[in-house]
């Protein structure tokens, strides 16, 4: 197997390096480059390899601007210190997103992902790289498990654990955690509902997301809609509409 790795650090590098030779000896590293610039030129003036490893932030910019200037047809793993940039992987041709350290047992699973995704495509079972690569993103897809807020001058990472719910006031988006603290995140409502695991996160209107601990119980209301009491004060009340109070039940065990 022929890899090219893209990361600007040197001791990620060398991890890399080192857990690739113990789960796959003998692979091989085409090369090694650390910027945008110097990759976009690489691919300019070589066959691309069986497998990328690209980290997100580089030297002079993100990894996402070398899609903008060249046509990348292998499969991507990305690795990055923040899973801020997962939404965003996905909708490039990556098949898995590690995050920083990089665990051995992370990295056979995501290999042992793009070996399955060989044989598919090797059997005929699709000739389509794509949806080879979209199949592999269904089975396995990971969900957001921190997010990064400020906190002054300050960055804080909050566990979405330690979430109660989500909502927008005035086109701006606040995370809320169980204990009540308020913090103004960069994503949207549709971003969020994309990134959050759907067993534990639900739309309960265009206003709110919440997490399935933040209730605490559930009341007709009028006009059809369900009023939520929740465990954690907001600031208004939260209300799923009579559309969706079908799939909200079912999302509840009801």
């Amino acid at each position: 197997m022929r890899v090219l790795i893209i990361e600007d650090e040197a001791p990620a590098f060398r991890r890399l390096q080192k857990i690739l030779d113990e789960v796959r000896p003998g692979i091989e590293i085409v090369e090694v480059i650390d910027s945008v610039e110097e990759s976009v030129k690489w691919f300019n003036n070589h066959n691309q390899p069986d497998l990328i490893f690209m980290d997100i932030q580089l030297s002079d910019g993100i990894s996402f601007e070398i899609f903008d200037q060249v046509e990348i047809v292998k499969p991507v793993i990305f690795t990055t210190a923040f899973d801020d940039y997962m939404l965003k992987a996905f909708k490039v041709n990556s098949i898995d997103y590690l995050l920083k350290p990089i665990k051995t047992e992370e990295l056979a699973l995501s290999l042992e992902k793009y070996e399955q995704m060989l044989t598919m495509f090797n059997r005929g079972q699709s000739t389509n790289l794509n949806d080879l690569i979209q199949h592999i993103r269904l089975d396995d897809k990971k969900y957001k498990n921190r997010f990064l807020v400020k906190q002054g001058d300050k960055m804080l990472s909050v566990e979405t654990n330690d979430i109660g719910y989500f909502y927008t006031r005035n086109g701006i988006v606040y995370l809320v955690t169980n204990s009540g603290k308020k913090h103004l995140i960069d994503h949207t409502l549709d971003d969020l509902t994309n990134l959050l695991d759907p067993d534990d996160f639900f739309r309960a209107n265009r206003q709110y997301l919440i997490r399935f601990s933040l209730i605490q119980g559930v009341h007709k209301y009028h006009k059809g809609k369900l009023l939520i009491e929740t465990t954690v004060l907001t600031e208004d009340q939260i209300t799923v509409s009579e559309e969706k109070s079908s799939s909200f039940k079912k999302w509840l065990g009801m």
